[in-house]
């Protein structure tokens, strides 16, 4: 097995592992790797150079990391996997990266990802698709594609980034690896790119559920930057270990566009969790199937907010103004050139769904319903103690299979959503294989607790990860 974050920060206190060794095979594994899976998009040789001290003092050792470039690392690169900001030079870190160097991780690399996070596949990145190293010409997933892959392809020890519904849930599952984001504001956002401020979350990507939650009790700080961020207990603050659950599973998560492997997959696990510490109800969630469509109004309305700085003056690229006869043709072409065919697609819906004639119809009943949701998911959790259902409706697919129809791919968001219209916390652990094409590929299973029930959360995905 890899070595996982919390073997090496062991070892490396037991003096059983030489840290700078360590560091060194990593760095080379994930520059050999890269001409082939397209994982990183800059590597950070200078920083790492520039960090030579006792490996011992803190709690991660240095311990090699990857970030998503859509996080700010002061004097690093920060493109959000746009054109649009291929030159960008961040001039402060985000909180959250802030916490982990006084923790002593060490980013090796920034990753690649779907432009500005808006995509699923890790296909529409302005520096290339990664490649998922499970099967052939299969994607990722995304849009933290780079992330998922710099971990399952042992080319660091953990990845850390955004999720805004399924970001890195989906590429985790597709990877084989370990997912976790907390509560909505459990973790600073400050200093984190915005795609849609009211969902978006900083999450990790690791190889075991100990290792999500050791990186997670770093990172939960009340943060003075951030309004949304709470100050509550941390995720672990609270042990937890019980010996019976109950369980509720959505019906409509078993609806007929379910891979029949994942769904096999899925029944054989929750038959496993009865026998040994469940109870499990199916149950009909009101508003479950309005998830998609509210979230595809909600996000690209903040989009279209958030987006808006990059004119080609204050943000983004820049070209000779004299170019253009006035500032609208300005706007026009810089945009047009320099935003991807997904980025451009959120910003005239949000743009649309924000109108003075489309507002109230769209927008403002969109919120309503997350409200009810909300709502009603509270009283859900009054009776059960987490959701579960498959992370993912299918298997990684081969690379530009479904580019051409993006409503069969909203669709595939219904699983996860929920938890972050509802800021709840979630993760996904790998369990079982599905097969397509000859090729056996990994199958996820989604946990969601109560709002500020990590501690839940954490005992329940490790109990399946023993299953494995």
């Amino acid at each position: 097995m890899d070595l996982t974050l919390s073997q090496y920060v062991q070892q490396v206190k037991d003096w059983s592992l030489d840290p700078r060794l360590v560091i060194a095979s990593y760095q080379q594994k994930a520059k050999s790797k890269n001409d082939h899976n397209n994982a990183y998009i800059s590597f950070t040789d200078e920083y790492v150079d520039s960090c030579q001290s006792d490996f011992l003092d803190r709690d991660l050792c240095w311990a090699p990391i990857s970030i998503k470039d859509i996080i700010l690392t002061k004097w690093q690169k920060a493109t959000c996997g746009s054109r649009i900001l291929q030159d960008y030079v961040a001039p402060y870190s985000a909180t959250c990266f802030e916490l982990l160097e006084k923790a002593w991780a060490l980013m090796i690399g920034k990753t690649n990802m779907d432009e500005f996070a808006m995509w699923w596949s890790g296909e529409t990145s302005a520096f290339g698709p990664a490649i998922n190293p499970f099967g052939t010409d299969r994607v990722p997933w995304g849009s933290s594609s780079g992330s998922a892959v710099s971990v399952a392809a042992d080319t660091c020890l953990a990845s850390i980034g955004t999720d805004t519904w399924w970001s890195c849930r989906q590429p985790a599952a597709l990877c084989g690896i370990v997912w976790c984001k907390p509560s909505y504001g459990r973790i600073s956002r400050y200093g984190v790119q915005s795609m849609t401020n009211s969902l978006d979350q900083i999450w990790t990507l690791t190889k075991t559920v100990e290792d999500a939650e050791l990186l997670l009790r770093i990172m939960s700080w009340r943060d003075i930057k951030d309004a949304t961020t709470q100050d509550k207990p941390r995720p672990t603050d609270v042990s937890r270990d019980r010996n019976s659950y109950k369980i509720a599973v959505a019906n409509q998560s078993l609806s007929d566009w379910l891979d029949p492997q994942i769904k096999d997959v899925f029944l054989q696990l929750v038959e496993k969790c009865k026998e040994l510490w469940a109870t499990v109800d199916f149950v009909d969630v009101p508003l479950f199937d309005a998830c998609v469509p509210v979230y595809y109004i909600l996000c690209p309305a903040e989009v279209s907010t958030n987006l808006a700085r990059f004119d080609g003056i204050r943000f983004g690229l820049q070209w000779d103004t004299y170019s253009s006869d006035n500032i609208n043709d300005y706007y026009d072409a810089i945009r047009w050139s320099w935003f991807g065919t997904e980025a451009k697609r959120r910003i005239l819906t949000g743009t649309y769904v924000l109108g003075s004639s489309n507002y109230d119809w769209y927008y403002l009943k969109a919120k309503s319903i997350q409200s009810s949701l909300q709502q009603r998911m509270s009283q859900l959790y009054t009776e059960y103690d987490c959701f579960l259902s498959p992370t993912t409706p299918e298997v990684a697919w081969k690379f530009w299979a479904k580019l051409s129809d993006p409503v069969k791919m909203y669709l595939s968001d219904m699983y996860t959503v929920p938890a972050n219209l509802c800021e709840l916390p979630a993760i996904s652990v790998p369990y079982g294989f599905a097969t397509d094409q000859w090729e056996s590929l990994p199958v996820g299973i989604h946990i969601m607790t109560n709002k500020r029930d990590e501690a839940t959360m954490f005992d329940f995905a490790k109990k399946i990860e023993k299953l494995n």
